[in-house]
């Protein structure tokens, strides 16, 4: 059985997994000093894509900010934010711990690929816990924002090789 999520709901978790993806690019950008500038750029989209949210957040209104269930307890918002913290950027692995296995800039970048391909796939299943009403519209805008991830992640390592 899904648990039916609501737009505003989503956009927390999006940004949740953003400011996550902020962590992890700036602790690569310590561990490979010759690619920091690539990767506080991305770390800063991240930072970006985070206040993107936010913005379309504010914006939601009437059934986009219901809560599609009565969960007095505030059960949903905790098992939306496991979900954020442990599908993406997961932030109970030190971003340290997951770049000690990284021996390259080009093996963080190819990890990174495959974070954002993790966070689409993600959103796209999460999407069929939103109803139209309840902004399945505005999940759309996250997943073509993450697709702007891979398209520059792609270039960095195009430039890369």
């Amino acid at each position: 059985m899904s648990i039916p999520f609501n737009a505003d709901e989503v956009f927390e978790m999006a940004r949740e997994i953003e400011r996550n993806g902020a962590k992890f690019y700036r602790a690569s950008a310590k561990k490979f000093p010759q690619m920091s500038k690539v990767l506080l750029e991305l770390a800063a989209m991240e930072d970006e894509h985070e206040k993107t949210f936010h913005a379309m957040q504010a914006e939601l209104s009437g059934t986009e900010v219901e809560p599609p269930v009565f969960d007095p307890d505030g059960q949903a918002e905790m098992y939306l934010r496991v979900m954020a913290d442990n599908h993406v950027f997961d932030i109970k692995t030190k971003p340290a711990e997951l770049l000690n296995k990284q021996k390259s800039p080009k093996d963080v970048l190819l990890m990174a690929v495959g974070m954002e391909k993790d966070s689409i796939a993600f959103y796209v299943g999460l999407r069929e816990s939103v109803s139209q009403q309840a902004g399945k519209d505005k999940v759309d805008a996250i997943i073509r924002q993450e697709y702007s991830h891979i398209v520059t992640l792609s270039e960095k390592l195009h430039e890369l090789n």
